[in-house]
């Protein structure tokens, strides 16, 4: 079959987003299709929203290929006549973020029009589609929720899980991703004030906002805690990630109402460890069972701490949970080839 797979991107912003596309990409050829990959640049500032959309709906891709895989927004507006979308998330700040602190305002000029064109377009888009599969539960019933339409999960894996090993359980939690407020780097710092073992505390990424960074790193010195906690600020090569996770004594993954379970949280799982998050982290919980395959916390930094300590003091349920957490994977069907055979059925 001859695949179009189309996405949006932020220029100069690396991550899952493009990940997941790159990743499916080489997937698909393995498996014997011709695929060809292309990315829209998108911002979403609102008053450049509709336009942007309006020029993405303007590219007619009926004549070619077989058919288009679309993923985030706005990509799957693109027309074609065998359009499958894998589903990653709304433009948040006008749908479950809406009039929150974390998203726009219903009381600012112009912004409720905008919010029901959003609305109608996206359901009007992707409702075009023969399928929709949605990258959570989460993210399928917000689509239930605000669009009306209908989604099957479908967890995105990670690009070659093998390469991962596990060397036992050393004394650091580990916390690789975006260095960003929501994804709530400063809740681990603040719970290693409260510690009461040897755990130690890496967190490596790169903030898209330097001048984030360097509140991160203030705060590491204004509560104390530098000699326990180390961080990393850039980003760091996959070869090095193996190795920063081989010999952890669990993975930390605790933003805020993530759409997925995230990234960490997976490569956690094939290095064998457990996951440290809380309660409102979203889709992290579709993975997380409490006490099963990791601990799940009220995201406090009392809470927190507690939690690192009892993995720091008891490594027969670091280890317990890190074998869980492997095997949680396998439950929840996140491999390549299902993903491949979805997307083509």
């Amino acid at each position: 079959m001859k695949i179009v797979i189309a996405s949006s991107f932020v220029p100069f912003i690396n991550g899952g987003g493009r990940f997941i596309v790159e990743w499916l990409e080489e997937k698909l050829r393995e498996h014997g299709h011709a695929v060809e990959r292309f990315y829209l640049p998108f911002v979403d500032t609102p008053e450049d929203l509709v336009s942007q959309i309006a020029a993405f709906r303007l590219i007619d891709l009926s004549e070619s290929g077989d058919r288009l895989i679309a993923f985030r927004p706005p990509a799957y507006v693109l027309a074609h006549p065998n359009k499958v979308v894998w589903f990653i998330h709304h433009i948040r700040a006008f749908y479950d973020l809406w009039d929150s602190p974390h998203g726009q305002r219903a009381d600012t000029l112009g912004m409720g029009a905008i919010r029901r064109a959003l609305l109608e377009i996206d359901t009007h888009a992707l409702g075009e589609a023969r399928a929709i599969y949605a990258n959570s539960q989460v993210v399928a019933s917000r689509l239930k929720r605000f669009n009306d339409l209908d989604a099957k999960p479908l967890y995105p894996p990670i690009f070659r899980p093998e390469r991962f090993r596990h060397d036992g359980y050393g004394e650091e939690i580990v916390a690789i991703c975006r260095v960003e407020p929501h994804k709530r780097q400063m809740l681990l710092i603040e719970a290693m004030q409260h510690v009461r073992t040897g755990v130690k505390l890496r967190l490596i990424g790169k903030a898209s906002n330097p001048a984030y960074a360097l509140e991160v790193q203030t705060r590491l010195r204004d509560l104390g805690v530098e000699d326990r906690v180390a961080f990393d600020d850039r980003w760091i090569s996959e070869e090095e990630k193996v190795e920063r996770l081989a010999p952890a004594l669990a993975v930390a993954y605790l933003p805020r109402d993530e759409d997925s379970y995230g990234y960490p949280s997976l490569e956690g799982a094939h290095a064998s460890k457990g996951v440290l998050t809380t309660t409102d982290s979203g889709g992290v919980l579709e993975l997380v069972e409490h006490d099963r395959n990791g601990l799940v916390v009220e995201p406090e930094p009392e809470a927190v701490a507690e939690a690192m300590d009892r993995l720091y003091a008891d490594r027969a349920r670091a280890a317990r949970y890190g074998e869980q957490n492997l095997a949680r994977v396998g439950e929840l069907n996140i491999d390549w080839a299902h993903v491949v055979e979805a997307l083509t059925a």
